[in-house]
């Protein structure tokens, strides 16, 4: 007797800080009853103290991928769709969510947040004025994080959808 699992897909997001990836997450995680799994909460707890540069947190972040992965292709195999509240702004980062993707032969999607530096800097502000956000991030951190930032092309291969969360809220 075989056994027909659900169809499973992986989301994921890119965008500059403030772009409103995790919102994004949420409410797609939500529509599709999918898992969410974000990495700001991971890193907030595994790495709590321990990350205080950009170059400690490429470093955490890219061990959390590593631990993360098998089981995010085990979750997909078994019909469990998962949404990546993971910052996939550079060419290799998507390529590793590509590759999660394709290992469980499932679907994906990459959502593209493109929103101007004014948007993403005022609602950074906002989210640091609240205090709920693990992670504090500062004008100048801001600009030297998005100095990595590399827009999604067509030749990566990717399912993606340029969004503009304001024009939908």
């Amino acid at each position: 007797m075989t056994v027909s699992l659900p169809s499973a897909q992986l989301f994921m997001v890119c965008g500059k800080i403030g772009s409103g990836k995790s919102t994004l997450a949420q409410q797609l995680a939500s529509r599709h009853q999918a898992l969410l799994i974000a990495e700001d909460q991971w890193l907030a707890i595994l790495y709590a103290g321990r990350q205080n540069s950009i170059a400690e947190y490429i470093e955490n972040a890219q061990r959390l991928r590593q631990a993360i992965a098998p089981q995010v292709i085990n979750l997909l195999k078994m019909g469990v769709s998962v949404v990546l509240d993971f910052p996939l702004n550079t060419v290799n980062l998507r390529l590793w969510g590509k590759n999660l993707a394709d290992s469980s032969h499932c679907p994906h999607q990459l959502y593209y947040l493109n929103q101007p530096d004014e948007v993403c800097l005022q609602r950074l502000a906002q989210r640091n004025a609240t205090g709920q956000h693990p992670f504090q991030t500062s004008e100048q951190q801001y600009f030297a994080i998005s100095a990595y930032f590399v827009p999604p092309s067509e030749q990566e291969d990717l399912n993606c959808v340029e969004y503009r969360a304001d024009k939908d809220k």
